[in-house]
């Protein structure tokens, strides 16, 4: 590289052999992991419970974002190699990116339940700021790496292969600190018209962060290297197939000879090299088509195994795992797992001669996968059966309480079922269709009393019922469910047992004045918690302390006793809360990051190892491809398989890997390594040769040259 093309910093210290300048490189690499991974880490709840999008829109804009931040890289090489070179193109996009999450920072800070909110005006804030993440955060993949790289002079060989060592090290990270730290600030509550998820701070965090990250690298500018771009390879590639292409269909006439590969069709243009190196490159990106599908499972991890998690359990005992902080997992296995195969594993299986190949591993890489969804189908089968029977349209529900001392029968009409309540005892929900759930006929020996219900306005009810000295007293309370609480939350509410009315307060909540037998409307709260209760009845405070709530539950308190020091409460489940455990996740996150490590480290390596010496951005702007072409697959496939059952679409996505498997492992089979140094070294020696036969007197100058030495 010539002198000219490389602007030098005024000042190039060193540190323990290192340029100093790669240090702020790094930090702003583990700056900029921690701000796109912690704002991803979220982004899903973000969509369901903020913008209150469904399972499925949520999952859409995730992976279309996704897609994006691996498309835009393309972009941002193209920016780099051909107009403002790799420093300016980093600051350029990385103001962008600050001004995207903050952005999303900003969209988030107004709760749903704000009447005055414009909901579209934010909406479009929110999409704006994720366009702008992925400009910026696609825009840099591939400059600060390779930004690194050029601060090292050709002797430092050995410092610039330890840089990227440390490079990785830091976007792991940078990852794993912020999927840990996101999620707990997302947990906590404000707000400005009422109390919520706070996002702004989860989003906030992540914006602070990237602004750092870019004042750091701009810190460093007076000692960075700074190569001038010199043209950008991909766009010669792309020339020489259109070429190619284009010179073939212009030549389909029989009297010009066949050329042995169709590339051949550009050596009228293009010299011999840059065609082989083309025929090197496009061989490669052919074995590229199925690895998308890898990418389409690998990647929902953030989406629907995230959402699998908001109906799981996350007390770990000493702490609460949120369900975003499982994504935790992954990163955590592969520091731990990837040192542990490459020192292992690999040599294990070559001890036991059996030839590894790239491809075969990259074959494996993918069948771990299909196996992870496999795991991760089982999982939703279970937690399936743990999830109530909502009424659907036509239908109703109703749960009766005894609040009495002797034993109810119940009627409900025009039904004419009989159901027999024991003294302070509950049903479960009963199912009934809506027109045969008129009204509940209650009898404590030879009193009765009807209680009407309105299937119209509501179709979940819960009646209470008290045989009273004044003779039967009930109260009917509709409990409109629709679905489970959100975000692992309990929905809590009291029954009054007592013969006066009393005040009710439960952490920060307040449920007020609740008469004889009367029903408070429910209340949410956080799992994995106790609370502080007070009651007062007449003169008397009590001040209980509630049993530990899970998660995803509703609860019906029942107070059947405040006098003194004694407090009697009696808890009904009305939701089952989750019972299946976030632990095991663990096994589907554990063969899945197996799968990533043998496919996702082996696939960078067999690239660099294919592709000649230029054209490794080439192949890296390829690899990244597939990912977004993965996601975009999550589109596809989530949108038109229709699939009601989550368990199903596992599935689906796990056959559809297993019979790409297959595919590839055929395309693998029949691929032909080729080391790319010789090709280059025997295409300079055959040029060599053609430069001596039109200049005889070339080889003797080169002889002479040779001798002086």
């Amino acid at each position: 590289m010539a002198f000219s093309s490389v602007t030098m910093g005024k000042n190039c210290p060193n540190c323990f052999g290192y340029p100093l300048s790669i240090f702020f490189i790094v930090i702003n690499e583990f700056c900029e992991r921690f701000s796109y991974y912690g704002m991803r880490a979220v982004l899903v709840l973000y969509f369901k419970y903020f913008l209150r999008w469904d399972d499925n829109f949520s999952t859409a804009i995730y992976h279309t974002f996704v897609a994006l931040c691996y498309l835009t890289p393309i972009l941002g090489a193209l920016i780099a190699d051909s107009w403002l070179g790799k420093f300016k193109t980093i600051v350029s996009l990385s103001i962008v990116y600050t001004i995207g999450q903050a952005v999303m920072a900003v969209s988030s800070i107004n709760d749903m339940t704000d009447q005055n909110r414009d909901v579209a005006l934010y909406i479009a804030l929110s999409m704006t700021g994720l366009i702008l993440i992925a400009l910026g955060t696609g825009g840099i993949k591939p400059c600060v790496s390779a930004f690194g790289g050029d601060q090292f002079e050709e002797h430092q060989e050995k410092q610039r292969s330890r840089f990227f060592s440390i490079f990785y090290l830091s976007i792991n990270a940078g990852s794993l600190i912020s999927t840990i730290i996101t999620p707990i600030l997302r947990a906590q509550e404000c707000g400005i018209h009422s109390r919520q998820q706070c996002y702004p701070l989860a989003f906030g965090v992540p914006a602070a962060l990237m602004a750092v990250s870019l004042v750091v690298f701009i810190a460093g500018s007076g000692m960075y290297k700074k190569v001038q771009p010199q043209g950008n390879i991909m766009v010669r590639v792309c020339k020489c197939i259109g070429f190619a292409i284009k010179n073939r269909f212009r030549h389909r006439s029989k009297e010009y000879p066949k050329r042995e590969h169709w590339l051949d069709w550009a050596s009228e243009k293009y010299d011999k090299r840059l065609i082989a190196q083309t025929k090197m490159v496009l061989k490669v990106l052919f074995l590229y088509i199925p690895l998308p599908m890898f990418w389409a499972l690998f990647d929902q991890q953030g989406s629907r195994w995230t959402l699998q998690a908001t109906t799981m359990d996350g007390d770990f005992g000493a702490m609460q795992i949120q369900p975003d902080q499982m994504q935790t997992v992954n990163p955590i296995l592969i520091i731990i797992m990837v040192p542990v195969v490459d020192a292992v594993i690999y040599p294990l299986i070559q001890k036991c001669k059996i030839n590894f190949t790239p491809l075969r591993r990259i074959t494996v890489g993918m069948f771990l996968a299909g196996l992870a969804f496999v795991a991760a189908a089982l999982l939703q089968v279970q937690i399936d059966k743990t999830l109530p029977v909502f009424p659907a349209a036509g239908q109703a529900q109703i749960k009766i309480i005894n609040l009495g001392d002797s034993n109810a029968n119940v009627t409900f009409l025009p039904n004419l079922q009989n159901v027999t309540v024991l003294p302070m005892e509950s049903t479960g929900y009963r199912m009934f269709e809506s027109s045969q759930l008129k009204s509940v006929m209650v009898n404590f020996g030879s009193e009765s009393r009807s209680e009407n219900i309105d299937s119209i306005s509501s179709n979940t009810h819960t009646v209470t019922i008290k045989n009273a000295a004044a003779g039967i007293v009930s109260s009917l309370r509709s409990d409109n469910f629709t679905s489970k609480p959100e975000e692992g939350k309990n929905l809590v509410r009291f029954v009054n047992n007592l013969p006066q009315t009393v005040n009710i307060t439960m952490g920060d909540t307040t449920f007020g004045i609740l008469e004889e037998t009367s029903i408070s409307n429910y209340s949410p709260f956080s799992g994995g918690r106790t609370y502080d209760i007070v009651i007062t009845a007449g003169s008397t405070n009590c001040k209980p302390t509630s049993e530990k709530l899970g998660y995803g539950g509703a609860y019906t308190i029942v107070i059947n006793e405040c006098s003194g020091d004694v407090t009697q409460l009696r808890y009904i489940e009305d939701i089952q809360p989750n019972t299946v455990h976030m632990a095991w996740q663990i096994p589907q996150y554990f063969i899945l990051t197996c799968g990533e490590v043998v496919f996702s480290v082996t696939g960078l390596e067999f690239s660099y190892s294919q592709a000649p010496s230029n054209m490794k951005s080439v192949l890296q702007a390829g690899w990244l491809l597939t990912v977004a072409v993965g996601n975009i697959i999550v589109l596809i496939v989530a949108g038109a398989s229709k699939l009601s059952e989550q368990w199903a679409e596992y599935v689906l996505f796990a056959a559809l890997l297993f019979a790409v498997c297959i595919i590839f492992a055929v395309m693998a089979y029949f691929y032909t390594y080729t080391d790319p140094n010789e090709v280059e070294a025997q295409l300079d020696e055959e040029e060599k040769k053609k430069q001596i036969k039109q200049d005889p007197d070339l080889h003797g100058k080169e002889s002479e040259a040779v001798s002086q030495m």
